[in-house]
């Protein structure tokens, strides 16, 4: 009777034992199933695109070559700018893999569930270097040295940081090359400066523009290679870029104007049909065209402006000028004809120091890019300083501020 008693006894811790063990496994199997569940949405979320990630669609079309030249800089004369000789063949030669099938791209067009918002912030000729033959003490490169790569765009960083994608200009290198071409002015920093981007929340430059070979073509690839290792995006002559923004993908074409002017159309045509093809929803065209110190933009801008948005571009920006000039509103979209300077270390003392940051915010949905044409324009100096260039663009305030924003509105008011 005793040995039944206890034969009971253990029956019954056994079966408890496998209770509570049962229980333990159920709790674990859903404990590890709620980490399952977390992984999978934060895979799902997104948010600012600060460089192109793998999924991004990157391309250089294969097309014909554009041969370049041009000396242009901010102190030569508007007169030069048509008779320059840089030599600037495109040497475009990244083809991506990531190429977007036409069911990728009706999908990609079909996938707004909801209406996407997107602010992008655009900005004008960014010389992140200096020529040999200025004084290196008050050099840019000397600020660098002396601040950092973080002192640059201290000032706008914040506004950087809150808008989606921002865009700049790249004019000049990134090299070591000591092959500097016979030119006026020639502009060149170590590839560390590439760096001031990536560090300010610039996720895109342009490279179409009369410095982008300042010392040969060794130093045009050595500046892409310095982009890459900060992880900027870049685009130009017959280079085109598709970035995912926020779930949308965003075409960035850039194109060179000066040394030929119309004769741009097909590759602009070439360009804005690849980005197409490669699912872009919203495509911003930037071009590098104009005359030095002018103030109207000349009927080769107005031209081109004008074709990028009847191909189906939704913002067209422009620099090289070296001082602002107007906004033409064109069939709903925007044309800014020059953003004028920005971070500029081609001149210490330039006669104008007048910037802004131009700004767009795009709503886009299932039906394509809306028309709500919600822009900002931020007025900026290119210097935190009143009478000398300290290459640190500033927001501009007060009377300062209500100035440049009326030069903006008489020159627009010019234009056609």
């Amino acid at each position: 009777m005793q040995k039944k008693k206890n034969l009971y006894k253990k029956s019954r811790y056994y079966r408890q034992r496998q209770k509570k063990i049962r229980q333990v496994c159920v709790a674990a199997g859903s404990i590890l199933l709620l980490v399952v569940v977390i992984l999978i949405i934060r895979g799902c979320s997104g948010g600012k695109a600060r460089t192109a990630s793998s999924s991004d669609v990157k391309t250089t079309a294969d097309s014909d070559s554009q041969t370049a030249k041009s000396n242009v800089s901010d102190s030569e004369s508007a007169n030069t700018a048509s008779a320059d000789s840089d030599d600037q063949s495109d040497t475009s030669t990244k083809d991506s893999s990531d190429t977007a099938s036409d069911s990728e791209t009706d999908n990609a067009k079909l996938n707004h569930s909801a209406p996407v918002t997107l602010t992008v912030s655009v900005v004008g000729d960014c010389t992140l270097g200096t020529d040999e033959n200025f004084d290196y003490d008050t050099s840019l490169n000397a600020y660098f040295e002396s601040y950092g790569k973080e002192y640059f765009f201290q000032n706008v960083k914040s506004i950087f940081e809150a808008d989606d994608l921002t865009i700049a200009n790249n004019e000049g290198t990134f090299t070591d090359s000591y092959d500097r071409e016979d030119k006026t002015f020639a502009f060149k920093a170590p590839a560390s400066f590439a760096g001031i981007y990536s560090c300010s929340s610039v996720e895109a430059v342009n490279t179409a523009n009369n410095h982008s070979h300042d010392y040969g073509e060794q130093s045009f690839q050595d500046t892409m290679d310095a982009l890459d290792a900060e992880g900027i995006v870049h685009f130009g002559y017959d280079e085109t870029a598709v970035m995912d923004v926020k779930g949308v993908k965003v075409g960035l074409v850039g194109i060179y104007e000066l040394y030929d002017h119309l004769e741009r159309e097909q590759q602009l045509k070439d360009n804005i049909a690849k980005v197409k093809e490669d699912g872009a929803e919203l495509i911003i065209v930037i071009f590098h065209w104009g005359n030095e110190k002018e103030t109207v933009p000349d009927s080769n801008q107005t031209t081109l402006g004008h074709l990028a948005i009847d191909l189906g571009a939704d913002l067209v920006c422009g620099h090289h000028p070296h001082v602002l000039q107007g906004i033409e509103e064109y069939k709903g979209k925007n044309i800014v004809y020059s953003l004028g300077n920005f971070c500029f270390g081609g001149n210490s003392y330039p006669s104008d120091m007048d910037s802004i940051i131009f700004q767009q915010t795009f709503t886009i949905t299932n039906d394509g890019v809306k028309a709500d044409n919600v822009t900002n324009i931020i007025p900026c100096s290119i210097s935190s300083a009143y009478d000398y260039n300290n290459y640190q663009p500033t927001p501009a305030e007060g009377d300062e501020k209500t100035r440049i924003m009326e030069k903006i509105q008489e020159r627009s008011s010019w234009i056609g």
